[in-house]
């Protein structure tokens, strides 16, 4: 059994106070993707890198407009053979968007798309990533493939697909994370491209399990979530999935992030 988690920290350093250490080292995942690290390699606090067992790549972002925000990286038991860092896009490799590690027969990814914001430039920022990195996985499904593994990608994709992956979706018609082309992206993704969504294949013809709510209000305690944390995968991998989960936090006092870490697990 091989167990897969992602989470989105929302600032490693800030996490690493409030609980995100405890959970790195009780959690049985295998592999663990990071999003929003928000710190360079060396930024990151001791007692993460210090913890024992873990091999780390760290892809913060580098370009001048993005330094102190997003930020991948892949923590995994095993130590890694190849390690890339970026898709190949010139506008996006520096940003800390995206990373990736290949395994004994997977290779896996971390992402942390673009959040977007309607009518806005980031809105479109957002739009050119997906193009180009919907292309990127197409051709890193073809790669994998050819050379004896499945492919993973996990990580906070900053869309919900459905309207059982959001509460309010009612609300929230007009807002980025929800729009049209944004669901018929993921849309395309599953029925054109061959992924598959691990959490709903388990999981399906229910509301959420959420993985993100506001700080604001009483999201948290509601359960007025989104579902925007994914875990897709090739055809081979998914069919070996066995389990999935999100690690909710017991109570509001205790989240480490606005994000739940996703974990899912396969015998593979």
């Amino acid at each position: 059994m091989r167990t897969i988690a992602t989470a989105n920290v929302n600032g490693i350093r800030a996490a690493a106070k409030k609980g995100l250490v405890t959970w790195l080292s009780d959690t049985d995942a295998d592999v663990v993707l990071l999003q929003e690290v928000r710190a360079t390699a060396g930024q990151v606090p001791a007692a993460v890198t210090d913890l024992p067992g873990w091999h780390h790549l760290w892809a913060p972002a580098e370009n001048d407009g993005a330094k102190g925000r997003a930020g991948v990286a892949i923590l995994t038991r095993t130590e890694p053979g190849a390690r890339r860092i970026g898709f190949g896009s010139a506008e996006f490799d520096t940003c800390g968007r995206y990373a990736e590690v290949d395994l004994p027969g997977l290779t896996v990814g971390s992402l942390y798309l673009p959040s977007g914001e309607t009518g806005t430039p980031k809105q479109d920022e957002k739009e050119r990533f997906m193009a180009a990195f919907a292309d990127y996985l197409t051709h890193a499904a073809k790669r994998s493939a050819e050379e004896g593994r499945e492919l993973l990608v996990g990580g906070d994709f900053n869309i919900a697909h459905t309207q059982n992956d959001l509460k309010n979706w009612r609300g929230n018609k007009h807002s980025a994370g929800f729009l049209p082309n944004e669901r018929a992206w993921l849309s395309d993704l599953y029925d054109q491209r061959g992924f598959v969504d691990i959490v709903r294949s388990l999981h399906p013809g229910v509301e959420g399990p959420y993985s993100w709510w506001s700080y604001r209000g009483r999201a948290f305690d509601n359960d007025t979530g989104w579902r925007i944390d994914l875990q897709i995968a090739t055809p081979g991998l998914a069919a070996a999935a066995r389990g999935a989960r999100v690690d909710r936090a017991p109570s509001h006092d205790q989240r480490w992030s606005d994000h739940a870490p996703v974990v899912c697990a396969y015998d593979h």
